[in-house]
């Protein structure tokens, strides 16, 4: 089944607001949103469309080559999107979108997202960084691999995983790793997979995807026009806990929050599309 965009109506609702506007998609994936936008823009609206992935920037390039000079695509971490102010020629965006999951084209491209297959332990965003998830789990200490997996993961069981973990490396690929954290943790139990926790936090460390997010709230303010709109999609606590902190604390100087509390897809949608269930979406108005 194709990928539906998370939350779509509310993103569409809080991100546009000139459809002559020009936008930015942070984390463009596989183009689900970009698509939308684009759809409700008028013809002098335009999208800066970004991605740290060089893949998902071309899987997207494909399915927006319709728009022809409407969408630029640019490889570029959200940390650094204000570079993307001058590469696409405007003094500030109308409105920015970060959609912080995973595409489907990324949980399917043996790159180590998921372990319901047997690749190797990559897990980089983008394959220009150098460390990689087997990295970590075949070099780090056990207190650092418990620390990691316990800050990042928010599991109970880091210390018994991380035990685990070292006494049965080296790892090569995702299945191994998986087996192995399942019995540190204990084996199966509610509706998460054991090796869930431990595959976020690695994730996290190898993207440093929370010190990203951070780097690009410090710069929402310069990326955004008065009355543009920051609309961020997080898929875990972590992530949505510093975005809150963020509109509540040194962001309520620049920023008028939209959503009070975050809004979560409707059952229909969860229905059809599992990975949406923990998707939270916060809207903010430049000042």
């Amino acid at each position: 089944m194709e990928h539906i965009p998370v939350l779509i109506s509310e993103v569409l609702e809080y991100l546009i607001t000139d459809l002559g506007g020009v936008y930015l998609d942070g984390t463009v994936g596989s183009g689900g949103h970009a698509g939308e936008i684009l759809g409700r823009l008028s013809s002098r609206g335009r999208l800066v469309a970004s991605d740290w992935d060089d893949a998902a920037l071309e899987n997207a390039g494909e399915k927006l080559a319709s728009y022809g000079k409407r969408v630029s695509f640019y490889q570029c971490p959200f940390a650094e999107a204000a570079s993307l102010l001058s590469r696409a020629g405007v003094d500030g965006f109308s409105g920015v979108l970060l959609d912080l999951g995973l595409s489907s084209v990324q949980l399917s491209a043996g790159r180590g997202f998921s372990f319901s297959e047997k690749v190797p332990l990559d897990m980089r965003m983008d394959r220009r960084r150098r460390r990689t998830a087997a990295d970590i789990v075949n070099c780090w200490q056990e207190e650092e691999l418990s620390s990691l997996i316990k800050e990042y993961g928010e599991e109970r069981h880091a210390r018994r995983i991380a035990r685990a973990i070292v006494r049965a490396r080296p790892f090569a690929d995702t299945t191994e790793l998986a087996a192995v954290v399942s019995r540190g943790a204990g084996g199966r139990r509610g509706k998460l997979h054991p090796a869930t926790r431990t595959f976020q936090a690695l994730r996290l460390a190898v993207n440093d995807e929370l010190g990203q997010l951070a780097k690009l709230l410090e710069q929402a303010p310069g990326l955004l026009r008065p009355g543009g709109r920051l609309v961020i999609i997080s898929f875990h606590s972590l992530e949505d806990r510093l975005v809150k902190k963020y509109l509540k604390g040194e962001g309520g100087a620049y920023f008028r929050e939209l959503t009070k509390k975050p809004l979560s897809p409707e059952w229909q949608e969860q229905k059809v599309n599992r990975r949406a269930r923990s998707a939270k979406l916060r809207a903010a108005e430049r000042l």
